[in-house]
């Protein structure tokens, strides 16, 4: 199949599971997977399962679409999956508590934290995908510093209803030129875009953070030595820029999180 046709199929395939996936959770109708945004108002997390196994499918089928430009795609699906597991463990555990400074913190005085668990789970996923995606020692090791800082990248930007899905959509699109792992994300993305924009639904931490593994996947896949080195030194600086609280994300209700709620998009 060409390359075209494969971006085509691998989108419509992460736009079709992660529709079906948003909508049998929304049938489902529990109220575990009802949070407060920033406006008040009850929204539920059923987008961030929803488009981590969209995402994951995509990518994980990539190859089966374009032979050529879906190389990478199991690594890709790992890393969604890993990287949306270890958001969803802090959608459910996580507490008030925000930056790598916050969690690291923590640890000196012998607790960890989800943020902690995020921080390392995502880094060593990461690192194992790019490890499988690259061939030579120092590609292998920006690649996973791409795939986890775009993780992080997109959850720190999830500020506003549709503000990550939108990134998502304008971080992946120029990566369709060099293959169809770009298409997996934006699939996902668009499959929940107008219901996270209308404020019925937000990706929580396992969306945000499962498709900006998504994208560092693509990123990761379709760059060499040069390119993964700048889009490393990019994602470090936006890390640090966001830990010295450039961009804080709103919690729920405006205060302390209360048990089991989850700050906003």
């Amino acid at each position: 199949m060409s390359g075209k046709w494969g971006r085509a199929g691998a989108f419509v395939v992460a736009a079709g599971v992660g529709r079906a996936a948003y909508v049998a959770m929304r049938r489902r109708g529990d109220a575990r997977w009802l949070r407060e945004n920033h406006a008040g108002r009850s929204v539920d997390l059923c987008a961030g399962p929803a488009t981590a196994v969209g995402a994951a499918v995509a990518a994980a089928s990539a190859a089966r679409w374009a032979p050529r430009s879906g190389v990478g795609g199991g690594p890709a699906a790992f890393a969604v999956l890993a990287a949306g597991a270890c958001g969803a463990y802090d959608d459910w555990k996580g507490d008030h508590r925000r930056g790598f400074r916050a969690h690291l913190g923590a640890l000196r005085d012998g607790e960890v934290t989800s943020g902690t668990v995020k921080l390392v789970g995502i880094g060593a996923a990461g690192l194992v995908a790019g490890a499988l995606l690259k061939e030579r020692p120092v590609d292998k090791v920006l690649a996973g510093v791409v795939i986890a800082g775009t993780a992080h990248f997109v959850n720190l930007v999830d500020v506003a209803p549709g503000r990550a899905v939108l990134t998502v959509l304008g971080l992946a699109a120029p990566g369709l030129l060099r293959g169809s792992l770009a298409a997996a994300p934006m699939g996902a993305a668009a499959a929940v875009l107008v219901d996270d924009l209308g404020e019925r639904t937000m990706l929580g931490d396992t969306g945000a953070h499962a498709l900006g593994a998504a994208v560092g996947s693509a990123i990761a896949a379709g760059n060499g030595t040069f390119g993964l080195a700048v889009h490393a030194a990019g994602l470090v600086a936006a890390a640090a820029y966001g830990e010295r609280g450039g961009s804080p994300r709103p919690e729920a209700g405006g205060g302390p999180i209360p048990p089991q709620a989850h700050p906003c998009e």
